[in-house]
């Protein structure tokens, strides 16, 4: 297996793959099967007390193409240890789960994606397991902490408003409380930030988006300490979840190009980013690239890159927004990321359409408000099409 030490688009090729593999294939076989033999007795002990390399003996606890992908993830992320899941809520689910019990507290901050956060007030409160909602930066954190609390859970950048979490600062507020810190690093992904270098216990990533980056899989990743994540797996072989061999194969396949791609989507994004700014049909703009982004300096300081998602308000109303994007002809309208394809989506009218226009705004959702995931298709076209449509708002 190729060292971790080489360049971040050598390791998304070669790492974490055995070169000789049984059959000597290029590409990683998928290993569709859900138990395994053992040839007799002693063999089945010899696994047991491991002392031969199997992934598992059933298909609930692993499965040797999912075990490369995690290896794969291990290189690029800086981590001792990774586990895959069916989806990153599930990820997520499990860890949570895993740490917290019967009277624990956890620290959230506010704009997290929303579905962890209504595992927190639908879920969790039934086990008596608190939470409270504090805003994205060390010093609400801090203030959030109570002598029960057992784990923050935060975005860096958060969604929508990609705000940018000062790592440094979290991770000495987390020790000296002796909480668990877990990061959903989903929009920034291992080539732009690796919070696990920062001290960080627990890194997630939907590999739905970046890693994935051709929306055809859905799954998530828990990455860390050894031993964090061995307390994890336990549970995960209770409950299932793991990301299955074909989804597997297409990660393994994704991650091949992932740092071609989001090269391409960290530049196109600044460059778009700066191109809304500057026009006259664009109330504001979030992107932590830009000087005018509250967290800029701290991006600025522990990020590589500012990611390939854009947040902007429109000079207009929640028809007017619809318009606007509707006339687009590139982005196409869906609630993801991290894709190969541009997708744009107005938040009010998809992750929070079940809400009032009061209950929207309460939590900081306005009508027109637009999120904006870039592809890998060229620049220019992008600000052609979104030049063209503003010219009409």
């Amino acid at each position: 297996m190729i060292d971790n030490n080489k360049g971040f688009s050598t390791l998304s090729v070669h790492g974490g793959e055995e070169r000789n593999n049984e059959h000597f294939p290029l590409t990683t076989p998928i290993y569709q099967t859900a138990t395994y033999t053992f040839e007799n007795t002693a063999s089945l002990h010899d696994f047991f007390q491991g002392k031969t390399p199997r992934v598992a003996e059933y298909g609930r606890y692993g499965n040797p193409t999912m075990a490369v992908a995690q290896n794969k993830l291990k290189a690029l992320d800086n981590a001792e240890s990774c586990l895959l899941f069916a989806s990153g809520m599930t990820a997520i689910c499990t860890a949570i789960l895993s740490f917290c019990k019967h009277g624990s507290h956890i620290v959230i901050t506010n704009d997290s994606y929303r579905r962890t956060r209504q595992f927190l007030l639908q879920v969790l409160g039934k086990f008596g397991i608190e939470h409270s909602f504090v805003e994205p930066s060390a010093q609400a954190i801090e203030k959030g902490i109570k002598k029960n609390t057992r784990l923050l859970i935060s975005e860096s950048p958060t969604n929508p408003y990609l705000r940018v979490i000062d790592l440094e600062a979290v991770v000495a507020i987390c020790k000296k409380n002796k909480i668990k810190s877990m990061i959903d690093s989903t929009f920034a992904t291992p080539l732009n930030q690796r919070p696990l270098d920062f001290g960080i216990d627990l890194v997630v990533h939907s590999v739905t988006k970046y890693l994935g980056g051709h929306n055809d899989i859905l799954g998530g990743a828990l990455l860390g300490k050894a031993h964090l994540i061995d307390a994890i797996k336990e549970l995960q072989s209770i409950m299932g979840g793991l990301l299955d061999p074909n989804a597997s194969y297409l990660l393994i396949r994704g991650l091949k190009t992932f740092a071609l791609r989001m090269k391409q989507q960290n530049e196109s994004s600044m460059k778009i980013s700066q191109f809304l700014e500057s026009h006259d049909k664009v109330e504001r703009v979030w992107y932590p690239g830009l000087e005018s982004h509250p967290d800029h300096k701290i991006a600025k300081a522990q990020m590589f890159g500012f990611g390939g998602v854009i947040s902007f308000k429109i000079k207009s109303d929640l028809e007017g927004t619809s318009k606007f994007i509707d006339r687009l002809s590139i982005p196409q309208i869906a609630p993801s990321l991290g894709g190969v394809e541009s997708l744009i989506e107005q938040p009010a009218l998809m992750s929070y359409y079940d809400l009032t226009k009061e209950e929207r705004q309460n939590v900081g959702i306005y009508n027109n408000l637009v999120r904006f995931a870039v592809g890998i298709e060229d620049t220019d076209d992008l600000i052609s099409d979104l030049e063209k449509s503003l010219s009409q708002v």
